[in-house]
């Protein structure tokens, strides 16, 4: 291990991937508001640990003094889509950020590895505003579906396992399960609409049950007992039930009687 100060070295990339996480999961939100459907599932973020980062540096033949340029996943962000046509929508948007700028990509997933790997990597330079100015970080960022992360994750921990040395059957083994795992993210393709259209009614469902139970606590508190107590009953009956038309209707009427207590309460103030 060379000299430097590590602690001080890490700091800007674990502020990339704290600042790059919180970008990603608001964009998560603002796309669920404006279209109803993201392509981000969730997002998580790593620092690479020291020990990996020297042992990469040694494998590529990367310099002490070169590893800001030469290792360029010190800095880790990893999207999660559920279907494989969210993976390019993603990358563009990505592309059109102005708060980053995209060195190059790698499409290992028109271009699957040999070992059956499939992702879609993007290496950004992301400006990170340090206590001593700006310093521009190189990161990765990694775009895939569920099915190839649960892929992935078991291959990452083979390869530790064995040593970067995998048997030739368990090498075998993991190929097939790679394609057992492309031909699911192809099945769930097939029925992405009706998938899209169930979490929605899902999202849909839940705010208003949300306002619903919300508005009948008001009611309580403005002293509207027996009005707070029919919608509780209607409500109940209507819980269980997929009728969100009638959930908005009741919205509707509870959110009419509220109004009349709120104007109720500030008219006697």
């Amino acid at each position: 291990m060379d000299g430097r100060d590590w602690r001080k070295f890490l700091v800007p990339y674990e502020q990339a991937v704290e600042e790059l996480k919180v970008k990603f999961k608001t964009m998560r939100s603002e796309l669920k508001i404006r279209e109803g459907y993201s392509p981000i599932e969730f997002v998580t973020g790593r620092v690479k640990k020291v020990s990996s980062i020297l042992e990469k540096a040694k494998r590529l033949q990367v310099p002490a003094d070169k590893i800001e340029q030469g290792i360029e996943d010190i800095a880790g962000i990893r999207i999660m889509s559920q279907f494989v046509e969210d993976i390019q929508r993603l990358a563009e948007l990505i592309r059109q950020r102005k708060d980053l700028k995209v060195v190059y990509e790698k499409d290992y997933i028109t271009n699957t590895k040999e070992s059956g790997y499939r992702s879609f990597h993007i290496i950004i330079e992301y400006p990170v505003q340090t206590a001593l100015g700006l310093k521009p970080v190189l990161a990765e960022i990694q775009i895939r579906t569920l099915a190839m992360n649960f892929w992935a994750t078991i291959e990452h921990s083979l390869n530790y396992k064995f040593n970067e040395e995998l048997p030739p059957k368990v090498r075998e083994r993991l190929k097939k399960a790679a394609e057992a795992a492309y031909l699911l993210d192809e099945e769930m393709s097939s029925i992405r609409d009706e998938v899209v259209e169930a979490q929605q009614l899902f999202d849909e469902k839940s705010t208003i049950v949300a306002t619903i139970l919300n508005a009948i606590q008001e009611l309580y508190f403005y002293n509207r007992v027996k009005e707070a107590e029919h919608f509780q009953l209607a409500f109940n009956q209507l819980a269980d039930s997929d009728n969100v038309r009638a959930l908005k209707e009741l919205s509707g009427r509870i959110q009419k009687v509220l109004n009349e207590a709120l104007k109720e309460h500030y008219d006697l103030e």
